[in-house]
């Protein structure tokens, strides 16, 4: 039952690719993203970022801790946080990614010295970390619920994964992956240790060395693993068990809850087992979270996670913009939810949440060069940040600014490692044809199950534009269906087979029987600016309205507001101008784009609007709250045109303040 002989996709070069489902994904050698912004974002991580991480790991010692374990004196020298063995992983699953995209030989260079430096490290019984186990320091395994130990190996296993996909199994990484794994599943085993991890990772992790090198052990480890979670395995803390999925088993959860990096990871895991035991309950029990978290856990932007303090989901419809959390780590994670639940059920909302949290938030993160990064994303930023130093670690990034560097770096190699196995969630085939999910300019060149090829080039400028043109490259001979996303948040579109009739369809998937070889399939999708409103059991924005074009939701950034005369001083430290905050919007004219650019009809509270007598005045003397009755209507503000901007890019002007969700008037 477990890993068939010859299953399907056992060399894909993707991250995920399960023996069996209802999707099979392809690969990074069957998909090519040629141009806009995905092309442009993985350039900037192949030429800059990946040398920022590895310029990173060296300076601060992470990678210099491999180092001192042959050499001796961890106890004393070891720097970095418990968990830091697992950004080298990442490093090295993103470079292997990326040479599996683009063969480079100085990238394959620094890789192999990298894997040299960590082999090295790696105890004859084939445990491996930097934190635990040596002289003058604490024995392995002493500290699960924080010590990160399994999490760290689980990012390795992933790393390997990667590598021995890209047509390397007999790497150097992959044989200490698998001695590692060896040593997991000896120590952890069903008459082993009976703990967890505080931090869910090793499952994904063993599931997908397990698929990479067909190795049955491995899944039944991970299926240990994810039972053991909410049995009380671990101590209790101050956040409580829920914080790491201790609580309740996961079959009986029914929401995704606790820290929202760990909840992910761990959903991502089960799901891996359930497919490939057939476990429907387990599956059926994953969906069921995912879906809920998604109608009332998730934030407009796709991010997760409204807690601060344990950076973890909050209780539902508790989203406030200003507190969103919404950690970078926590939407890599729900993509990997997503897309296991999408290959595992075809479902179209989960490529639209990939999208979502793409777009929004993994998107935001780096700065436009590649060389700084939201730990956290905030829906509204009241105060501006300083000036980032570009030569100093942030303590972490609750903050207006990227900054290039973390003590908790978790969230740049999560980054890099998704952009460059990028074209993997781009397309699947299944017995009837090929399936697009995510649009961008791209060569697909797929072999379907019954051995024939189909061939196609994706031609758009979207997400800046709603066209998206399919041409046919080479068809089967035989019956086969193009499958075309109309994402939710299109009111309509319309599908056209070369020159023939338009058929107008709703969101959801349309099914294109039988293009043949140079044909073109054009999907014209509603991209247009339109007003979200939100479900009125959240609290903190109601009477607000976003704005989004697109699959992009867009923000208000105070940078804009001196041209337009709303006052550019807005929410400086310190300062007296009108700015995002104050700002209202006129929701009778609907938002509308010039050359690129969405505006909104808008203008900005005067000093006292809203309020009676007694009311506090702008410089915040007084009582701010009056009785009803003393209320004197509002005057209504002079009206401006205002420039929005994508919230991915914003922060990439220098300090200001913003805000996703605007009051209306």
């Amino acid at each position: 039952m477990l890993f068939p002989t010859g299953h399907r996709g056992a060399a894909t070069p993707a991250p995920v690719v399960p023996s069996t489902g209802r999707l099979t994904p392809l690969g990074l050698d069957q998909v090519r993203i040629t141009g806009g912004p995905w092309a442009r974002r993985q350039e900037v991580n192949a030429t800059a970022t990946l040398a920022h991480i590895e310029h990173w790991l060296e300076r601060e010692g992470w990678l210099g801790n491999f180092d001192l374990a042959v050499s001796g004196g961890l106890a004393e020298k070891r720097r970095g946080r418990e968990f830091s063995d697992s950004e080298v992983y990442k490093l090295l699953e993103a470079m292997a990614w990326e040479l599996g995209r683009r063969p480079d030989e100085d990238l394959q260079s620094r890789f192999d010295a990298i894997v040299l430096r960590v082999s090295a490290a790696q105890e004859p019984d084939g445990y491996l970390g930097t934190r635990f186990g040596r002289p003058g320091q604490q024995p392995r395994y002493t500290d699960l619920e924080w010590g990160h130990e399994l999490y760290c190996q689980g990012h390795l296993f992933q790393a390997a994964a990667a590598r021995a996909r890209t047509g390397r199994a007999d790497d150097l990484l992959v044989d200490v992956a698998r001695r590692s794994a060896d040593h997991v599943c000896a120590t952890f085993g069903a008459d082993g240790n009976q703990g967890i991890c505080g931090h869910s990772e090793v499952e994904v992790g063993l599931a997908e060395l397990g698929r990479a090198l067909g190795e049955p052990r491995y899944l039944a480890q991970a299926a240990l693993f994810v039972e053991r979670h909410g049995h009380g395995v671990l101590a209790d803390i101050e956040f409580g068990r829920s914080y790491y999925q201790d609580v309740v088993p996961v079959r009986q959860s029914e929401v995704l809850h606790g820290h929202a990096v760990r909840a992910n990871y761990l959903a991502a895991g089960a799901v891996d087992v359930a497919v490939e035991t057939g476990d429907t309950e387990l599956l059926d029990a994953v969906a069921g979270q995912w879906a809920r978290a998604q109608a009332r856990r998730t934030y407009v932007t796709g991010g997760q996670g409204s807690h601060h303090q344990d950076e973890a989901f909050g209780d539902d419809w508790v989203l406030p913009p200003d507190r969103a959390y919404s950690e970078t780590c926590a939407s890599v994670g729900s993509v990997m939810v997503s897309w296991r639940l999408l290959l595992a059920r075809g479902g179209v909302e989960y490529a639209d949440a990939i999208e979502r949290a793409l777009t929004n938030v993994v998107a935001t993160s780096p700065a436009h060069d590649g060389q700084s990064f939201f730990y956290a994303n905030t829906l509204h930023q009241r105060v501006p940040a300083e000036h980032v130093d570009t030569d100093v670690v942030s303590k972490r990034a609750e903050a207006s600014l990227r900054a290039p560097w973390f003590e908790v770096s978790c969230c740049p190699p999560n980054v890099a490692r998704t952009f460059a196995s990028l074209a993997a969630y781009v397309a699947t085939v299944d017995d009837g044809g090929v399936q697009l999910h995510q649009y961008a300019p791209a060569e697909i060149r797929a072999e379907l199950p019954s051995g024939e090829r189909v061939e196609l080039d994706v031609v758009t400028d979207y997400p800046a534009d709603g066209r998206v043109e399919v041409r046919v490259v080479a068809a089967p001979a035989g019956d086969w269906t193009l499958t075309l996303r109309v994402p939710a948040w299109s009111a309509s579109a319309r599908v056209r087979v070369d020159d023939g009739l338009v058929r107008e369809v709703g969101p959801g998937l349309v099914a294109v029987p039988g293009p043949r070889t140079g044909g073109v399939v054009v999907l014209d999708i509603d991209a247009a600016p339109r007003f979200v409103v939100p479900d009125p059991h959240i609290d903190a924005v109601r009477g607000c309205v976003a704005v989004q074009r697109g699959p992009e939701v867009l923000c208000l950034e105070s940078v804009d507001l001196a041209a337009v005369e709303l006052g550019a001083g807005a929410g400086a430290r310190g300062g007296t101008g009108r700015g995002v905050d104050d700002v209202v919007v006129d929701t009778a004219v609907p938002p509308w784009e010039v050359d690129g650019t969405v505006y909104v009809r808008a203008g900005v509270l005067g000093a006292g609007d809203g309020a009676g007598a007694g009311a506090g005045d702008s410089n915040g003397a007084g009582w701010p709250y009056t009785a009803a009755d003393d209320v004197a209507p509002r005057p209504r503000p002079e009206l401006h045109d205002v420039p929005l901007v994508a919230y991915h890019d914003w922060a990439n002007r220098g300090p200001a303040t913003m805000r996703v969700w605007l009051p209306t008037l």
